[in-house]
């Protein structure tokens, strides 16, 4: 936790010292293929199958889904951080059986550090193709009306909060025993690493739920 603090830091000080804010990285994107007919476009919380080959900046391929393991197109969770950043930026919107090229900054990708094969600080290449799109297993949505202040984790106090809430909706009486019992057992079955909090990968990604 502390190093994107002091990232964040150094990133506004150097702000201030040019004047201005730094320009936030962003997804180059491309359509390749998009359908004639689309019934819905893919947004946060959603579940995605996709095809995708990767290449570094040369043009060389570093993973093809379709050539490689078990050669099955996988299954992410749109908007959580599942996958990189540059994913979640450049899948949005998407039709089943559209088709796009995503150019992603190593901001986005897999930063300084990189991961694997993939060097640091280095710019990505992606075809990808959205196969079929699902409602999430819990909606994004939901998890940002519970998420009071906004920090992608749910504490126990927002969870009841929002249990309150969803109480006096419906039209019955508070019931504070009924919450804390009811607190308890969600994050008994929902805090996956028990460090207290329900994280939005915890909260809106099940694979039982595929």
């Amino acid at each position: 936790m502390l190093l994107p603090v002091l990232s964040w830091l150094c990133a506004a000080l150097l702000a201030a010292v040019c004047g201005g804010a730094l320009p936030e990285a962003e997804v180059t994107i491309e359509v390749l293929h998009k359908p004639f007919l689309c019934h819905r476009k893919s947004k946060y919380g959603d579940i995605l199958l996709v095809h995708h080959q990767g290449y570094f900046e040369n043009g060389t391929m570093f993973h093809d889904s379709r050539a490689e393991g078990d050669k099955q197109a996988v299954w992410f969770t749109l908007g959580i951080r599942e996958a990189i950043k540059g994913w979640d930026k450049g899948l949005q919107n998407m039709c089943a059986g559209e088709k796009r090229k995503l150019i992603i900054p190593p901001a986005l990708a897999y930063g300084k550090e990189g991961k694997g094969k993939i060097p640091p600080e280095s710019t990505l290449t992606f075809t990808i193709e959205v196969l079929e799109i699902r409602n999430g297993p819990r909606s994004h949505e939901s998890f940002q009306q519970m998420d009071l202040n906004d920090d992608w984790k749910l504490s126990k106090d927002e969870v009841r909060e929002y249990l309150r809430k969803e109480f006096e909706r419906h039209g019955y009486p508070p019931n504070d025993t009924a919450h804390e019992n009811m607190v308890a057992d969600i994050f008994a079955k929902e805090d996956e690493n028990k460090d207290g909090f329900i994280s939005s990968r915890e909260f809106t990604y099940k694979h039982d739920e595929l």
